[in-house]
């Protein structure tokens, strides 16, 4: 048996948590740059906001419907994360940490009512972090996925999920026809497995909701798709077929990529940012112990400035050996960013991709001779330099081609309506006064 905790609008409410007045009003948090909307609160939805919806778009409703817009603060939200699943680890015996705002919990072997413990749950991630969460429960992890779906759902939609399902739904203690019912009133394209594209073809061969699907042939739904969709129905069926992922798995790629606050037309300011990404990608190349062969460097101009003339290209660096060196990984960045960066172009976004990781534990490999008295001491740099950043803020110690953030960098993203970093800087605590 499994459970899936999610934060409801979990950008939204994470920003809720430390500003009250935000509670009841249209709230969306905008992307990098402040793009397009990435969260949307309930009474934002009931605007007719969709996801992704541009903020231009939209930018009319701050007058006429009493809009908020908020750049997005991924620290407070990263922070708000640990806590939560911190707690929701309780909820069972194994945990799976599947995005920022969602885990599985194993609940295999535990006794008593499950609903009733979920429910408390979720009562103490709301009291103790503030944040609100809709639990599901199944015996397999598509089955979750649902549950938690139809406890999103269920007071929006009264009509098709019964409200008691509100909050917390447990699929495996419901009657067969209440759970035939409800997987009738659950879109196709809702179950978890299903893409966008796959939803239209599935609708096209006549399975229109889930229990359509749970009723499709496995082997057929293989042959016709894939082996996800057939795991898909027989996990539907209630046979498991995906295991708890208890340890995060190493990633295969490691990007850094950007929109600039405002055109780049200078190499040495594509410079600096191409720096900066590749920086914060070997940071995180380390945290994860691998290292990179290859750097992937790329820069474009925006598509919806035709005028200004299109250009789009990347080019894909191999090192001498792999490594995980700040320094060897941005000289590597660096050199593709200058046989790719033609002059008189207003480019809009950046980015650098570490590609071809592996295993930063001893290995036997090519000896470069150039390389040979590159000693610990290196490792020891690339150590210090991250535990300096991170107890005192990101760019205290960079890299000299980054430039100085004090001094105002072109390529910078617009960040004009970023809320404090109220768990994450010590100078924008909230004060408590009587």
């Amino acid at each position: 048996m499994y459970a899936l905790i999610d934060g409801n609008n979990f950008y939204v409410s994470c920003e809720r948590v430390f500003n009250p007045r935000l509670r009841d009003r249209p709230v969306v948090v905008l992307s990098n740059n402040d793009g397009c909307a990435i969260a949307r609160s309930n009474e934002a939805k009931a605007l007719g906001i969709r996801m992704g919806a541009p903020w231009y778009q939209i930018r009319h409703l701050e007058q006429e419907a009493g809009l908020v817009a908020l750049s997005a603060n991924f620290a407070l939200y990263g922070d708000m994360s640990d806590r939560m699943m911190a707690l929701a680890a309780g909820l069972g015996h194994c945990q799976e940490v599947y995005s920022i705002d969602e885990c599985f919990v194993d609940l295999s072997g535990i006794r008593g009512d499950l609903e009733e413990r979920s429910r408390r749950m979720r009562q103490r991630i709301l009291q103790w972090v503030g944040l609100p969460t809709c639990i599901g429960i199944g015996p397999t992890k598509t089955l979750a996925k649902l549950a938690n779906h139809i406890a999103k759902t269920a007071e929006r939609k009264p009509g098709s999920y019964p409200a008691r399902h509100a909050q917390v739904c447990h699929l495996g203690a419901v009657a067969p026809q209440t759970l035939e019912h409800l997987l009738a009133a659950t879109g196709v394209g809702e179950v978890w497995g299903v893409g966008w594209r796959m939803a239209p073809q599935l609708r096209e061969a006549g399975i229109h909701s889930a229990l359509d699907l749970r009723g499709f042939d496995p082997v057929l739904a293989r042959r016709r798709w894939s082996v996800v969709l057939e795991q898909t129905v027989r996990e539907l069926q209630g046979i498991p077929c995906a295991a708890l992922e208890a340890e995060d798995q190493a990633r295969r790629a490691i990007a850094c990529t950007r929109s600039f606050g405002q055109p780049v037309t200078e190499l040495h300011d594509l410079r600096e940012a191409v720096t900066d990404f590749t920086s914060r990608a070997a940071e995180k190349l380390r945290r994860q112990g691998s290292r990179a062969a290859q750097v992937l460097t790329f820069i474009r101009t925006s598509p919806f400035r035709r005028q200004e003339g299109q250009y789009s290209r990347s080019v894909v660096t191999p090192l001498p050996r792999p490594t995980d060196d700040s320094a060897a990984l941005v000289r590597a960045a660096l050199g593709g960013l200058q046989s790719i960066y033609r002059p008189g172009f207003c480019y809009a976004r950046a980015g650098v991709v570490l590609l071809d990781l592996a295993s930063a534990e001893p290995a036997q490999r090519e000896l470069v001779w150039e390389d040979a008295p590159a000693p610990v001491h290196r490792a020891r740099l690339m150590q210090a330099m991250d535990a300096v950043n991170r107890r005192h803020g990101r760019d205290t110690l960079q890299l000299a081609s980054a430039g100085l953030a004090r001094g105002g960098r072109v390529w910078a993203m617009r960040q004009e309506r970023r809320s404090p970093g109220y768990t994450t800087r010590w100078e924008d605590l909230l004060e408590a006064k009587a």
